[in-house]
């Protein structure tokens, strides 16, 4: 079972008509992204999260009790509201975001609902608590119990310097718990962020080790793996964009759908080209498609 334990949110989407912009509501959250993305594929999948005892968290737990996962336990806080997304497109299906995230519920995550990190196979760890003291006590604590338990640690960057104090503190976290994972997802424009350089290969090897699955994706060229030693750039599709939100995280959870149950140090190369073509196509149809999750 692949373990998701982060943030979940609701997604408010704009668009525009007649000079007026709305907002619909989605389930989000990347964490929760991928597991909504990988229990859709079929893969056995769980979610720990937190939300408010409000109105926008009793949509995302009814939502999250409709999707029958192999496990969830998404804590209702009394004491913070929900966390919001205001998410708009440009004509081009690139997003825009806006955090309502002060004193939230995402990173508000009991330890004692942790315990579950022991059952799972491969535990996906979200980055946005990590903006918070509280979530980075949390983020600390998933690491030691995954490691202690010998299971897989996967992380997935997902940049967002808004939420920090500075762009400084948004890069020295995301480097700290990049090390620390087994199967770590990044963007192109991130590996160029965080290593200082202009060139993929030097910046992965700059900013992350050999024995380290990393898949970087880059847009409308594919995505590229590095491991043990091996490389590959894999294409995609053409496609027209409606909205880019949760492509990412529809990559991110084929690759780890077809990753659990592997013998992951002995991966194949031709099994990684397989791996991430068919996360390609999932990414695709992700831009395809209004809302953040695989559908």
């Amino acid at each position: 079972m692949i373990l998701c334990i982060g943030e979940i949110l609701v997604d408010m989407i704009g668009y525009e008509k007649d000079g007026v912009t709305s907002f619909e509501r989605y389930a989000g959250g990347a964490p929760f992204n991928v597991c909504a993305g990988i229990n859709r594929l079929g893969g056995k999948t769980g979610f720990i999260g937190a939300v408010g005892d409000d109105l926008m968290g009793h949509f995302l737990k009814e939502f999250v009790d409709k999707l029958n996962l192999c496990y969830s336990n998404i804590y209702l806080d009394k004491n913070h509201n929900t966390t919001l997304a205001f998410v708009t497109n440009s004509a081009d299906g690139e997003r825009s975001f806006c955090f309502n995230r002060k004193n939230t519920a995402d990173y508000q995550i009991p330890n004692e609902a942790l315990e579950k990190i022991k059952d799972a196979d491969i535990i996906h760890l979200g980055s946005l608590m990590m903006s918070e003291a509280r979530g980075i006590k949390t983020a600390d604590e998933v690491v030691r119990l995954t490691k202690e338990n010998n299971k897989l640690l996967s992380f997935d960057v997902n940049y967002r310097d808004d939420i920090y104090k500075s762009e400084k503190e948004a890069i020295d976290i995301s480097l700290k718990y990049l090390k620390k994972a087994d199967i770590l997802k990044l963007s192109e424009d991130e590996v160029k962020l965080l290593s200082g350089l202009n060139d993929l290969d030097l910046g992965i090897k700059k900013i992350t080790n050999d024995d380290q699955l990393v898949l970087v994706t880059l847009g409308k060229d594919g995505s590229r793996f590095y491991f043990k030693g091996m490389k590959e750039t894999v294409p995609t599709i053409k496609i027209k964009a409606i909205d880019t939100t949760g492509a990412g995280d529809a990559f991110y959870a084929s690759v780890l759908k077809n990753i659990d149950g592997l013998d992951f140090n002995n991966i194949k190369k031709e099994e990684l080209i397989k791996i991430l073509t068919e996360a390609n196509l999932c990414g695709a149809k992700a831009c395809m498609q209004k809302g953040s999750l695989l559908v």
